[in-house]
């Protein structure tokens, strides 16, 4: 057992025993226990592996970036992930993820679920998965929020499957774009929104609650005559909506209040002022977020670089390297990184070798992903992959294991079981975690 493992289950078995002689204070031990979260900063499109976490500089393959010491020795990044570099200490970083999916949408989806497009039972997203898990009870904020998905990768996103339109994300929208100085952290902030979360000028207090005095009144009748799941679903779901829009929590989406320094600080694009909002949402006991980095907000260079990949990459990662860092800090001292796993992937590589049109193609077969947070064995780099890049020379990790070390790192069981639509049990996620990856 894991020594963290044994120690909630320690806890949790003294606080049992002390319940029935001190209710009171196994209460306050309850509440006090902070809430687990994660965050997934998706990079949509595929990044390149080397030319950011496994570089490659001996070698021709290595490309024009230069590579940077950091605080964990033996440890080296892009010189264009200099804050990320200050942080390897609270990283994971896993070079040697694996997988035969070449296809934007088939790596999008197995990286998502764990399982190859095309079964009979649409799997619900990690993100859902983690949602379900971490926050079971009904909430007046949502248990998942998505923030930024362009649907670049896939028309269709990945959604809740067999886990219902409760685990479904709330999508954040860009309602106003950045307008970017010289530098991703100067400039006017990019502006997020959620859709109708505030009801119409038009209609005020006494007009609204009779609106919905008629709707729960056909909303009860028809439920009468009609059970099924699918209608209590969306019966919840216009009940979530509604404990939302007049709960006053709705405010956690406004990010006007924070310091102006702090927003720049996180970079004034789309992701970062979604990983601010990220930060905000899990404080107030969101289970799980999702910020997408798809395009740059210097230029609209895209992860996906077919053709010039260096100024793309360049550009996307001085976005990455000022949300994620300040990501970092920000929920260390606030006393949340301990409870909060953060993840940052995409659906695949991008080759070592470099193409005539000086860009990378796609690369599943060797590519890295980052940990941190949470229950993760930090400062680290796991796996190791040949002089050019091309083939991995110890630790492959399969994708539906690093799906299971994410689960691990973040409390939750990958071997738990939910009820599919079938009624049938199944994991959470049908492999073993990495245990070098989580303590």
């Amino acid at each position: 057992m894991k020594r963290r493992n044994f120690l909630h289950t320690t806890v949790a078995t003294g606080a049992a025993a002390l319940s029935g002689l001190l209710p009171n204070l196994a209460t306050a031990m309850s509440s006090n226990q902070r809430k687990r979260a994660c965050i997934i900063l998706w990079m949509s499109g595929g990044p390149s592996q080397t030319d950011t976490f496994d570089m490659k500089p001996q070698h021709e393959n290595g490309g024009e970036f230069s590579e940077i010491a950091t605080n964990v020795p033996g440890v080296r990044f892009s010189e264009h992930l200099p804050s990320l570099a200050k942080h390897a200490d609270k990283l994971a970083i896993v070079r040697t993820l694996t997988s035969k999916e070449g296809d934007h949408e088939r790596g999008a989806y197995l990286l998502q679920t764990g399982e190859k497009m095309g079964g009979p039972i649409k799997p619900p997203a990690l993100r859902s998965r983690l949602g379900h898990q971490l926050s079971p009870d009904r909430t007046t904020l949502p248990p998942l929020v998505s923030i930024g998905s362009d649907g670049f990768v896939a028309a269709r996103p990945i959604g809740s499957g067999f886990l219902g339109p409760r685990y479904q994300p709330m999508d954040v929208a860009v309602a106003g774009s950045a307008s970017p100085g010289d530098d991703i952290r100067s400039g006017s902030p990019a502006s997020l929104s959620v859709n109708a979360l505030a009801r119409h000028s038009t209609i005020d207090e006494s007009r609204w609650q009779r609106r919905f005095q008629l709707w729960e009144s056909f909303e009860s009748g028809f439920l009468a005559q009609r059970p099924n799941n699918g209608l209590r679903s969306h019966r919840g779901t216009y009940e979530n909506a509604r404990d939302l829009m007049s709960s006053g929590q709705a405010d956690v989406f406004d990010l006007s209040g924070e310091p102006e320094a702090l927003r720049r600080r996180y970079g004034v694009g789309t992701f970062g002022q979604g990983c601010l909002l990220a930060r905000r949402l899990v404080a107030a006991g969101v289970a799980c977020v999702e910020v997408t980095l798809s395009r740059s907000t210097i230029g609209g260079s895209s992860w996906d670089s077919h053709a010039q990949n260096f100024p793309a990459v360049e550009n996307l990662s001085r976005e990455l390297d000022a949300g994620f860092a300040t990501l970092l800090e920000d929920l260390s001292g606030r006393g949340l990184l301990e409870s909060t796993t953060v993840v940052c992937m995409g659906e695949f590589g991008r080759t070592p070798r470099i193409n005539a049109s000086a860009g990378r193609d796609h690369f599943p077969r060797a590519f890295a992903g980052v940990l941190a947070g949470g229950d993760v064995a930090m400062g680290q780099a796991y796996g190791k992959t040949s002089d050019d890049g091309m083939q991995i020379v110890d630790n492959p990790v399969s994708i539906p294991q690093w799906l299971a070390t994410i689960c691990a790192a973040t409390g939750v069981s990958p071997s738990d079981t939910v009820m599919n639509e079938s009624g049938r049990p199944v994991p959470i996620v049908d492999a073993d975690p990495i245990e070098d990856l989580y303590v």
